[in-house]
């Protein structure tokens, strides 16, 4: 029998590399033989921070492949904010010769040929060529949340239906009626940021494109679960009849690996570009059961010092603990102005603790969280699903937006604090999360988490979503050869 080869190409950002990579070992898990590519300065973080060399170690059908980058690691970074589409752009362009490269290569003895293709979908087009050239599906993986994919596919609808484009700040509380699944549900403010009328460029039109363009790919695969986004789900599945929904896809990988015979002998690897401090766990271990709010604004998220100053007094003055995930270039511009006010220093030293960056799992599993104050980046929002912690909602751009409408007023998971940052309202938010209404959002947490959690199980919805992946994959490479 034919083995089968998938090669895996993610835009080279964390918040995508990173739920690609764990695809990547379920597949390797599954026996499946992935190629991963990657960039150089990735790779080189992935080896310093990530455990990569351990992660090929215990898979032997798991290789990585290395591409140059398209930008100077030491210039400014174009992936952020309204930049990133310049940024998706110039990666596909320069990197579609030396996919195409690997793909026609001839493979060390013993490594089938790529008998499929999943690329991040966030690319659109890039790989069609090839996988038409070489008779192999072409499957397109999004990192989104479905809720978001949606929302760009219907944007032409919106716009048929006069609901787009946005006028202006006075139009942003009115409700968009003819989302199909989400009607009466958003306000202009909840839609993808790249849906506001200040967004540069035309990135809007862009992500439309690129997102119709997986209409074009012979399936379509999620980071969900059908409990969580169901309704959205069914909407999509009348466009893409290969829908493969694997979600949460880090707690899918921890069920597949605890009962895989390989399991011994496999440990959890950090899958990190940044350097993880640990010393917050020993911090956590001293806190009283569900007593600290969690803050991490994610990989991307640049903030201004005004707003992060809002942030910091608002959390000192809810007297709540705290552990903050601060990473040193979370500032937009840096003044000469970088003195903290005492009363803020000495809140932080009493109750808080601030890090670079967290191992943000094990984080949120801990029982001493009792709260999570989050940007609602997708992977973020079902770390925070899975664990069943409750989450202040404060997006900054792209998915963000619609997650964190969803959490509110959908999954009745948190609160919602979008487009405000005043220190009266983040004290208050902290207290209604973890005191006032803390039972109210603890049963809708615990709920849901305990709905992911039977996803990914035996019979759920993800895992034999994922088994009809394998199969497909499997069948692909038979008929390939």
């Amino acid at each position: 029998m034919a083995e089968a080869h998938v090669l895996i190409f993610p835009l080279p950002l964390p918040g995508h590399l990173g739920s690609m990579l764990k695809l990547a070992e379920l597949l390797a898990l599954d026996n499946i033989h992935v190629t991963f590519v990657d960039t150089e300065n990735i790779h080189i973080r992935l080896t310093r921070f990530g455990d990569i060399q351990e992660l090929s170690e215990c898979y032997p059908t798991l290789h990585f492949k290395t591409i140059p980058d398209c930008y100077d690691e030491e210039g400014e970074h174009p992936g952020f904010g309204d930049r990133v589409g310049d940024f998706i752009t110039s990666t596909a362009q320069h990197a579609k010769p030396f996919l195409r490269d690997i793909l026609l290569s001839q493979h060390s003895p013993g490594i089938p040929k790529v008998s499929c293709i999943i690329q991040d979908g966030i690319f659109g087009a890039l790989s069609s060529d090839f996988a038409a050239e070489l008779r192999i599906p072409l499957i397109h993986f999004r990192t989104v949340s479905s809720c978001c994919f949606w929302a760009y596919f219907c944007v032409p609808k919106l716009l048929d239906c006069k609901e787009l484009p946005i006028k202006g700040e006075e139009d942003m509380d009115r409700i968009i009626r003819n989302m199909p699944g989400m009607e009466n549900l958003l306000r202009c403010r909840d839609l993808p940021s790249f849906c506001r009328p200040n967004t540069e460029g035309n990135f809007l039109e862009w992500a439309v494109f690129r997102t119709r363009q997986s209409l074009a790919a012979d399936a379509l695969m999620l980071n969900t679960f059908e409990d969580l986004e169901g309704s959205v789900l069914s909407q999509m599945g009348q466009h893409f009849p290969k829908l493969y929904t694997i979600g949460p896809i880090h707690h899918h990988l921890k069920i597949r690996k605890a009962e895989s015979n390989k399991a011994k002998d496999i440990p959890t690897f950090k899958n990190s570009l940044f350097q993880v401090d640990r010393s917050c766990m020993a911090w956590l271990e001293a806190q009283p059961q569900g007593s600290v709010i969690y803050v991490s604004f994610g990989s991307s998220t640049i903030v201004k010092r005004e707003d992060l100053m809002e942030i910091w007094h608002g959390l000192v003055n809810s007297k709540k603990r705290f552990l903050w995930v601060m990473r040193p270039d979370i500032v937009a511009a840096k003044d000469n102005d970088d003195r903290i006010p005492a009363e803020v220093e000495e809140g932080t030293r009493e109750r808080g603790l601030i890090v670079g960056w967290a191992p943000q799992e094990d984080v949120l599993a801990h029982k001493a969280v009792g709260g999570f104050f989050t940007h609602n980046g997708w992977n973020s929002t079902l770390d925070s699903v899975v664990a069943g912690v409750p989450m202040i909602c404060w997006p900054y751009f792209a998915d963000q937006q619609i997650n964190s409408r969803f959490v509110s007023e959908v999954w009745k998971l948190g609160l919602d604090m979008k487009d405000v940052c005043d220190r009266h309202v983040v004290e208050k938010m902290v207290n209604d999360l973890m005191v006032h209404r803390k039972e109210e959002f603890l049963k809708s947490a615990q709920e849901m988490a305990m709905l992911a959690h039977k996803s990914v199980t035996p019979g759920g919805s993800s895992y034999s979503s994922f088994d009809d992946l394998i199969q497909y994959i499997k069948s692909a490479s038979k008929e390939k050869n």
